[in-house]
C-alpha cells in the first residue's frame, strides 16, 4: 500500500536517514506510481543487471561481466580470482558457480 509506504519514508525522515529533499522525491516517486522500482535496494538492482560478457572474456565471461558492472577493469578482477584460487581455493568454486548461473549478455 501506498499508505504504509510514505509512513516508512516518513519514519526514515523523522530519524535523520533521509534528508526533507530525498522524503520529497522518493513521496513524489511513490504517488506517481513508480515507487516499486524505484524503492528497490541498489545492491538488488545490480544483481538484477550482472550478465556474463561475450567480448571481453578469456574462460567464461565472468570477469568481463564483473568489470562491466562495477567499473573496475576485467583484469584486476581475473587477478583476484587467480589469487583467491591459489590462497583461499574458493576463487575457482565462486569463478565457476558465477559462469554457471549468471546468464550470457545479449550481442545485440
Amino acid at each position: 500500500m501506498i499508505a504504509d509506504e510514505i509512513e516508512k519514508l516518513k519514519r526514515l525522515l523523522d530519524s535523520g536517514a533521509m534528508t526533507a529533499e530525498e522524503f520529497a522525491r522518493a513521496k513524489e516517486r511513490l504517488l506517481s506510481g513508480q515507487g516499486a522500482a524505484a524503492s528497490e535496494p541498489a545492491a538488488t538492482n545490480a544483481v538484477n543487471r550482472f550478465r556474463l560478457s561475450v567480448t571481453d572474456r578469456w574462460i567464461g565471461g565472468v570477469c568481463g561481466g564483473l568489470g562491466s558492472l562495477t567499473g573496475v577493469e576485467s583484469w584486476i578482477w581475473r587477478l583476484g580470482f587467480t589469487l583467491s584460487a591459489m590462497i583461499f581455493g574458493s576463487g575457482f568454486l565462486i569463478y565457476l558457480l558465477l559462469w554457471f548461473f549468471v546468464p550470457r549478455a545479449d550481442q545485440s
